[in-house]
């Protein structure tokens, strides 16, 4: 039973994660402490195999193989929704600066229009000076 809630707000906790969807310092120091934590769990169930079976046991579920599974599937969402996140800011950042640059590039095609249009004239009024 306890396992259906602790999955249940996981799963939650990822879809609230989606629908905020901006990344902050906040959200980066998470992750970090979150990356550590699993990495640590990790090690603790190479050196303590029978920790995790009683770990399983305790929150309801049968093997501690069962439970490593249900694990890496939460941990994959995240994983994949925070790859999604980032993409979309990535996208967002990429039409933003071509945007600018199509404005500076046609910003820079005036001005060189105006820069010849001078030179013209300035050629004009020395030939025309000149005779």
């Amino acid at each position: 039973m306890i396992i259906k809630v602790l999955l249940l707000a996981s799963l939650g906790s990822a879809g609230l994660f989606v629908l905020r969807g901006h990344r902050s310092a906040l959200n980066l120091l998470v992750r970090r402490a979150l990356t550590l934590g699993a990495i640590a769990c990790g090690g603790l169930a190479v050196l303590f195999p029978s920790a995790v079976t009683r770990t399983a046991e305790l929150v309801g579920v049968g093997r501690g193989t069962d439970l490593v599974l249900y694990v890496l599937c939460v941990a994959f969402l995240f994983v994949s929704t925070s790859l999604y996140t980032r993409h979309t800011d990535m996208h967002d950042r990429f039409v933003e600066l071509t945007r600018q640059q199509a404005l500076l590039e046609a910003e820079l095609v005036g001005l060189r229009e105006v820069l010849a249009d001078a030179s013209d004239r300035h050629v004009s009024s020395q030939q025309s000076g000149q005779h």
